[in-house]
C-alpha cells in the first residue's frame, strides 16, 4: 500500500474539519462547534506560524492527517514541534498512514538544526494510540497536562482543542 504525504492547503479545509470532528467525538466524546472548528482550521491553513497540516493519501483519497505547532524551549535553546489533530480513517488504521505522516514530519524536523523534539499529548486511556506512538520511537515524556480555559468557548471538557 503506497501512502502519499503532502502539506495541506485551503482546498483541504472541509476534509480537515471532518477529521477533527471525528477525532474529538471518538477520543473525548465531544461534538465540536462547526463554526469554531472551521474558523480554526482556516486560520491555521492561512498562517503557517499557527501550525502546519499534513495529509496522508491513498489513491488520491485523504485517509489521515496531523498538524504540528511550535513551542520555543529556552531550556534547550530550540523548537519543540507538537503534533496535534492526529487522525487516521478507521478503515486505514494499522496500514501505515500515521507512520508515513510521522516520518514525513520527523524528516522535516531533522533537517532543521534548531528542532530539539517532537511531542504530542494523548488522552490517558487511548491505549491503541499510545502503542502506535511507541512503535515510531516516541516515549512517554513524564509530563501531565494542566489547563484552564481563558476564552468564551465551553470549558475544556466540552471543547479543549
Amino acid at each position: 500500500m503506497t501512502i502519499n504525504v503532502r502539506k495541506a492547503n485551503q482546498k483541504d479545509a472541509v476534509s480537515i474539519v471532518k477529521m477533527n470532528k471525528a477525532l474529538a467525538l471518538e477520543t473525548e466524546s465531544i461534538t465540536l462547534d462547526d463554526q469554531v472548528i472551521s474558523l480554526g482550521v482556516a486560520h491555521c491553513l492561512k498562517d503557517s506560524a499557527k501550525g502546519s497540516y499534513f495529509l496522508a493519501e491513498y489513491e488520491g483519497v485523504v485517509i489521515g492527517q496531523l498538524m504540528f505547532t511550535f513551542e520555543w524551549s529556552d531550556w534547550r535553546n530550540g523548537w519543540i514541534w507538537w503534533l496535534q489533530s492526529v487522525y487516521v480513517d478507521p478503515d486505514f488504521r494499522g496500514k501505515g498512514a500515521f507512520k508515513s505522516l510521522f516520518h514525513h514530519v520527523e524528516m522535516l524536523a531533522l533537517a532543521q538544526l534548531d528542532v530539539v523534539a517532537i511531542r504530542l499529548y494523548v488522552e490517558m486511556h487511548n491505549l491503541p494510540a499510545k502503542e502506535v506512538y511507541q512503535k515510531v520511537g516516541m516515549q512517554h515524556a513524564g509530563y501531565e497536562v494542566f489547563q484552564k480555559s481563558c476564552n468564551h468557548q465551553p470549558d475544556s471538557k466540552t471543547n479543549n482543542s
